[in-house]
């Protein structure tokens, strides 16, 4: 028994070689597939890297490969969910380039490869079998960027291609695209030149039959019509590579692995729930004075009770097939409710908004505030100016490997726990708040003026939470923006669409018949197959995002949600316009202020001072930020109209002995010698001037090798000529040597003037006595 025993851990380790020599071998074999996409070839290969992993793809299109790999446990994972990460990290030698950080390695993770994370997560998680609760991760690895590819939809294809070709369960593959509309022409998987002059960014995610599983899009106040065209356009080329990757599945002879156990709750158990607490749920979800909390109270009371009379009846029971039996049995009476009566749980019409409210300017001390009420769901947000030096700057590997640069508007929500009546840790930001962030800002940036003088930042708190928070987030953050004062283009109004459909009996992928239901609930978006958000304007569409639970969404039913969240879009719009309908034509007083400083190259030294001395003193001193424009021209940012009061103030008393006075090339003036030193002597022509030089080479036409041999002394006057400035550094060119020859000479005599002025960048230069 020893020796068995002892026997048993490698016996183990050589069950677990053979294993991965049989993963090896049934990926052993390159293959490789090409799609051509309008006039660009998208490759798709696979069996030359990473054969230990479960499934491996590598997709190319011009010179941008991403190789993503898939691998699932299989022992079953403790959760109740379906335990899928994705992860999509940037790598610096992908681009050529080597980390900036001091360890010179990929440290952390950013925003862009967050985003992108849940883009390919929420491209692939609708079509993993149900029940099926095992451990699965997909890495996205860059391989190279070209810097004219995107990878990221490269990234989405690839998972798709290593979990086909992979023997991990999955209902797939799924064909990803970029679409762009530029001049009205859509092109497919544009360039990063061409997206830049693009009115749309649609990025759509296809599975076969032509359905669709994930949207993701902005726009520049995209048409409906043109929209719709686009996602049309966009699913008819995902068909393509979806064919290619089950034509590398066909080839491979890929064979899907059967799970130990799929996780769902027994029949007999689920009937024994429904003879017990149907009725009672019936009747909570029909009781339309119910608000969130008292709906959920309820049902988790009788949640209790039932889950009691089952451990009776089912002594064995595994406590998830408790609780599922449960939730089955709810989520079955909740769709129900919907589908066959037509009735919502809080006794609205399908189509029908929750009253809204809206109110603006209730803080005094913020530069922009407004609060969003839609029922139970209620956002604040508030705007704040800063300056141009205040904007995010990207790192330059996102830069290269992304094309993100910097941006001068931010809009950055909030989810605290006590918007859902619980308790929570605080701090740090999770990838749930940085998508919804990010889809509000998407919705706002269009209407945003190019040329805002200050950098601009959103905040949005959810304060209560019972659903489309990120919708309210843009709504609110709209007026706000109007609210301070932005010249915003239109106002920007957001709604969700949901979904409770019947699958078709036969054809479980197809849908027999749905509800789509407007504004939805907490609730509804839990217990329902899709979220479809969309934002824009009156005129046309600036943000779209669609997730779906089930395996995919025929082009019909995302035709009526965009329809319909349109109906409903105008519809806040008409509401927000009664709170405030255009923006306010004077910002608040209390509101940052940017003046331009023009200061001669003479004077650029003393202005900035010795290594940036009276700059530091200035901001240090007075709060302001001054950045410089162009060679003659600093730009002050002052948070309040008082800081730049003093600001003024200081800069007057840094310059006010150092006047440029109007000076004639060739004319002869009266100066005063203020120093004596080796190389010659400080000299000044007026009073509040600062000394300049006049070196012994233009003191005589006799070569001299200290002052004191001409006489000169401290207080002597002495009668130069002036030729000018150097043009590199400003300095007067005097000279006493071409006066020694016997030519007549008038001498001018000089009066004080100011020259350095102030003025607001946005009207004409004021000059300033100083």
């Amino acid at each position: 028994m020893r020796t068995l025993l002892r026997l048993g851990r490698p016996l183990v380790r050589l069950h677990v070689r053979l294993c991965h020599q049989s993963v090896y071998s049934s990926h052993g074999t390159p293959r490789r597939v090409g799609v051509e996409l309008g006039d660009k070839k998208l490759e798709i290969s696979s069996g030359r890297f990473a054969r230990f992993a479960d499934g491996s793809a590598v997709v190319q299109l011009g010179e941008t490969s991403v190789m993503v790999t898939a691998v699932s446990k299989a022992k079953p994972s403790p959760s109740q969910f379906m335990p899928l990460v994705v992860d999509y990290r940037q790598k610096a030698a992908a681009a050529g380039r080597i980390p900036t950080n001091y360890l010179r390695r990929e440290l952390g993770t950013t925003d862009n490869e967050i985003l992108t994370s849940r883009l390919i997560d929420r491209s692939i998680r609708p079509l993993f079998p149900a029940g099926y609760f095992y451990d699965t991760q997909i890495l996205c690895n860059l391989l190279a960027v070209d810097g004219v590819n995107d990878p990221d939809v490269l990234a989405i294809n690839a998972a798709s291609a290593a979990l086909t070709l992979s023997d991990i369960p999955w209902n797939g593959p799924i064909g990803a695209v970029r679409v762009g509309m530029v001049d009205g022409e859509l092109l497919i998987n544009p360039t990063r030149a061409e997206m830049t002059s693009s009115s749309l960014n649609l990025i759509l995610a296809g599975a076969p039959s032509s359905q669709v599983v994930m949207i993701e899009a902005s726009g520049e106040n995209v048409l409906q019509q043109d929209f719709c065209h686009a996602v049309k356009v966009g699913v008819k080329h995902t068909q393509q590579i979806i064919q290619a990757i089950q034509q590398l599945a066909q080839e491979q002879k890929v064979t899907k692995r059967s799970p130990v156990k799929v996780f769902s709750a027994p029949a007999d158990m689920v009937e024994h729930v429904r003879r017990l607490a149907s009725e009672r749920i019936y009747a909570v979800f029909t009781d339309y004075t119910h608000d969130k909390i008292s709906r959920d109270d309820a049902i988790n009371k009788i949640r209790l009770e039932t889950e009691e009379d089952v451990k009776e009846t089912f002594p064995h029971a595994e406590p998830f097939d408790i609780i599922d039996s449960f939730n089955t049995v709810s989520k079955e009476i909740f769709r129900n409710l919907v589908l066959n009566e037509y009735r919502r749980c809080d006794g609205r019409e399908l189509t029908a908004l929750r009253n809204i409210s809206c109110d603006v300017d209730l803080f005094k001390p913020l530069h922009g505030s407004a609060v969003f009420q839609r029922g139970q769901t209620q956002v604040l947000c508030s705007v704040t100016f800063d300056s141009l030096e205040s904007s995010i700057k990207t790192d330059i590997i996102t830069t290269a490997l992304s094309g993100i640069k910097d941006k001068n508007f931010m809009l950055h929500y909030e989810f605290p726990p006590y918007a859902t009546n619980e308790i929570g840790k605080m701090g740090g930001i999770n990838r749930r708040e940085l998508g919804h962030g990010a889809l509000a800002e998407k919705a706002l940036r269009p209407v945003i003026p190019k040329d805002f003088p200050f950098t601009i930042r959103v905040t949005s708190e959810v304060l209560e939470s019972n659903g489309s928070s990120s919708m309210a987030s843009a709504c609110g953050g709209s007026l706000a923006l109007m609210d301070a004062g932005v010249p915003i283009s239109s106002a920007v109004a957001g709604v969700a669409v949901g979904l409770i459909s019947k699958p078709n009996p036969n054809k479980p992928a197809e849908i027999q018949d749905y509800r789509l239901l407007t504004d939805i609930l907490g609730i509804e978006d839990y217990l329902g197959d899709m979220d479809f958000k969309l934002a824009g304007t009156n005129k046309g569409i600036t943000a779209l995002q669609a997730d779906v639970k089930i395996p995919g969404l025929p082009l019909k039913v995302v035709m009526e949600a965009i329809q319909q969240a349109t109906v409903a879009k105008r519809e806040i719009l008409g509401i927000m316009n009664k709170c405030l309908a255009k923006p306010r034509e004077i910002r608040k007083d209390n509101g940052p202020v940017v003046e331009n400083v023009r200061v001669p190259v003479s004077r650029r030294a003393r202005f900035v001072g010795p290594g940036g001395y009276n700059l530091r003193r200035l901001q240090a001193q007075t709060g302001v930020t001054i950045s410089q424009l162009d060679e003659e021209t600093f730009s002050v940012f002052a948070p309040t109209p008082g800081a730049m009061n003093e600001a003024q103030e200081f800069i007057r008393e840094i310059c006010k002995d150092d006047q440029e006075q109007q000076l004639e090339f060739g004319a002869i003036y009266t100066a005063t010698i203020t120093e004596i030193r080796d190389i010659g002597v400080m000299v000044k022509l007026y009073p509040n001037m600062t000394a300049v030089l006049l070196h012994n080479s233009q003191l005589d036409h006799k070569r001299i090798k200290h002052p004191s041999a001409l006489g000169l002394e401290v207080g002597q006057q002495i009668q130069v000529k002036f030729f000018g400035r150097d043009p590199t550094d400003g300095r007067m060119r005097l000279s006493r040597k071409v006066l020694q020859s016997p030519a007549a000479t008038v001498v001018k005599t000089l009066s004080e003037k100011q020259s350095i002025s102030m003025g607001s960048n946005n009207s004409h230069t004021i000059n300033t006595d100083l």
